[in-house]
C-alpha cells in the first residue's frame, strides 16, 4: 500500500526529546502555545499523558536505539511533511569518581547525552536542508562550561556537545539552519536527586566517600527556593526559535551566567577553590 502524501500544514513542526518531565515537558507546552505542532518524545509514553491531553503528539523514542529514532522522524515527516525545530533535551547525569565509574556506564552516558543527540541531528538535517530552514536546539548545561568533582563523565558529555554544536553551526549555516546551545543552571527537576543517588551508590563506600557524600548533599538540594523553574528554560528556547537571528548560546537558570563568567575570568586553581566552597567538598 503506497505511503500517503504528507498532510499540508501552516504550523511549524517541533520535536522535543525528553518530554516526559522537567525542561522537555515545559518546552513542549511552550512551543505549542506559540502555535507549533509539537511532537513530544520520551521512552515512557505514560508519563506524557498530560502533554497528550493538551494536544501534544506524544510517542515513544529511545535515543540509544537507532531504529526508534528513525521511526520517530519518519512519522513526523509522514504526518506533517517537514520539521522546523529539533530540541535535543533527552539526557541524564551519572555522577561518581572518575576512578570508580565503570566504563560501561561512562559509555552509556555518552550514548544518551551525545550520540543520541547527534544521531537525531543526522536524521533531521536532510529534511531541514531540503526546506532551506530549521533550528536545532541542543540542551547542554552550565556544566558544559564549568566543572565539579564527581561529574567528570557528565561534564565530558556536555563539553563534547558544546564543541559538536559549534562545528555543526558552521556546517549548517549555508543551508539556512540555526544551531543553538542552551546552558541551564540550577533547575527544579528530578535530575539532581537521581545524580545524587547514583553518586552515593558508585563512590559512597570508596576512598572518595567523604567528598562524595558532600557532593551528593549539594546535588540533592532540590528543595532550594533558589533553583529556577523549568519554564525559565522553555522561555529561552521559545526566544531562540522565534528570533530572526538567534544567539549561538543562551545561559539561563540559577547560577548559570555568574558561574560561566567566573570560569572565564578565574585561573584554574582559583576556580577549583571556588567550586569546593560552593559544593562544600573538603579538600582533604
Amino acid at each position: 500500500m503506497p505511503t500517503p502524501p504528507p498532510t499540508p500544514t501552516s504550523a511549524k513542526i517541533a520535536l522535543v526529546t525528553g518530554a516526559s518531565s522537567g525542561i522537555g515537558e515545559a518546552t513542549a507546552l511552550k512551543l505549542q502555545s506559540l502555535g507549533y505542532t509539537v511532537y513530544g518524545a520520551a521512552r515512557r509514553v505514560d508519563r506524557m499523558a498530560q502533554l497528550a491531553e493538551q494536544g501534544v503528539r506524544v510517542f515513544s523514542m529511545d535515543v540509544t536505539d537507532d531504529a526508534s529514532m528513525e521511526a520517530g522522524v519518519e512519522r513526523i515527516i509522514s504526518e506533517s511533511g517537514r520539521i522546523d525545530v529539533l530540541v535535543n533535551n533527552a539526557g541524564y547525569g551519572s555522577y561518581g569518581a572518575v576512578e570508580d565509574v565503570p566504563l560501561d556506564e561512562a559509555r552509556a552516558q555518552f550514548d544518551v547525552n551525545v550520540f543520541g543527540a547527534v544521531r537525531l541531528i543526522q536524521l533531521v538535517l536532510p529534511h531541514m536542508r531540503a526546506q532551506r530552514s530549521g533550528t536545532i536546539i541542543n540542551i547542554s548545561s552550565m556544566g558544559g562550561k564549568i566543572y565539579t568533582p564527581f561529574g567528570g563523565w557528565y561534564h565530558g558529555t556536555k563539553f563534547a556537545l558544546e564543541a559538536l554544536s559549534d562545528c555543526l553551526r558552521l556546517e549548517a549555516q549555508p543551508f539556512g539552519i540555526s544551531v543553538v546551545v542552551v546552558e541551564p543552571g540550577g533547575i527544579q527537576t528530578e535530575w539532581g536527586g537521581i545524580a545524587a543517588d547514583n553518586l552515593r551508590k558508585v563512590s559512597g563506600q570508596t576512598a572518595y566517600a567523604r567528598q562524595a557524600q558532600a557532593m551528593a548533599n549539594a546535588l540533592n538540594d532540590e528543595s532550594s527556593s533558589r533553583l529556577s523553574a523549568p519554564s525559565v528554560i522553555a522561555d529561552v528556547i521559545a526566544k531562540a526559535v522565534t528570533a530572526r537571528r538567534p544567539a549561538t548560546r543562551y545561559a539561563a537558570g540559577f547560577g548559570a551566567r555568574p558561574m560561566i563568567f567566573l570560569r572565564w575570568i578565574l585561573p584554574d586553581r582559583a576556580f577549583d577553590a571556588l567550586i569546593r566552597r560552593v559544593v562544600r567538598v573538603p579538600a582533604r
